[in-house]
């Protein structure tokens, strides 16, 4: 399973601070158009039957890797010691030749040292996430005078300071109404629907797909 890394979210992941994900999956899609065609209340009945956990791309209890290319790794132990496990003959000096050595497109699921495991599967709007689950998707929360804020934290390792400002500015009040002020949004919401424009596209917010809702932890290697 691939997360994002360019705003953190595998980071995300490996910290424990993110343990949601939401994906839109092709029976998500036709279900939407059904619902805009249909208004008789048929869609139950469809909801019932096309997008369910059935028809997910991961299963409850599942366990799947987190994709993270080669050069990324190259100083995790746990890295090689998965390499040796899967493939004990092969030459380490090979790996900077292997498509995933900068591609995690391209990267072998068993070289892969760390895991996660599904354990819910739920279907729903887009918009209809909760602040509980905003927070499970990584979003961060701090008090400012007594006031809630929230905002997405992007990594500034490996990356420069003006790379880093870079992408906290794409993240932030600014892009999104062209005012200047805050980095901060006051609902759980609206710093992940800025987040979800900028993963999945401009306007994916709005345009409130049905959603796949996966819910995992991290695995130990001892569970693997």
């Amino acid at each position: 399973i691939m997360f994002n890394d360019r705003y953190g979210l595998t980071d995300a992941v490996l910290k424990g601070r993110k343990t949601m994900t939401r994906r839109i999956e092709k029976n998500a899609n036709l279900l939407q158009w059904l619902n805009e065609l249909d208004d008789d209340g048929a869609i139950r009945t469809i909801k019932g039957t096309i997008l369910s956990e059935e028809n997910s791309a991961y299963k409850v209890g599942e366990i799947v890797a987190v994709a993270q290319n080669y050069f990324d790794l190259r100083n995790c132990d746990a890295f090689y010691e998965a390499l040796n496990k899967a493939d004990p003959y092969f030459p380490l000096e090979c790996i900077k030749g292997e498509k995933g050595a900068y591609n995690k497109m391209f990267v072998k699921s068993e070289w892969m040292p760390h895991r996660i495991r599904i354990t819910d599967i739920k279907v729903e709007r887009l918009q209809n996430i909760s602040d509980e689950d905003c927070l499970r998707e990584g979003i961060d929360k701090d008090y400012a005078e007594g006031t809630a804020l929230y905002w997405w934290s992007v990594p500034h390792e490996g990356i420069s300071w003006e790379e880093y400002k870079k992408r906290n500015y794409e993240l932030s009040r600014h892009e999104l109404n062209g005012e200047t002020g805050s980095y901060f949004w006051d609902t759980p919401q609206g710093a992940f629907a800025a987040l979800i424009d900028k993963v999945s596209g401009k306007g994916t917010w709005n345009r409130n797909p049905y959603v796949f809702a996966y819910t995992f932890e991290l695995v130990k290697g001892t569970d693997q």
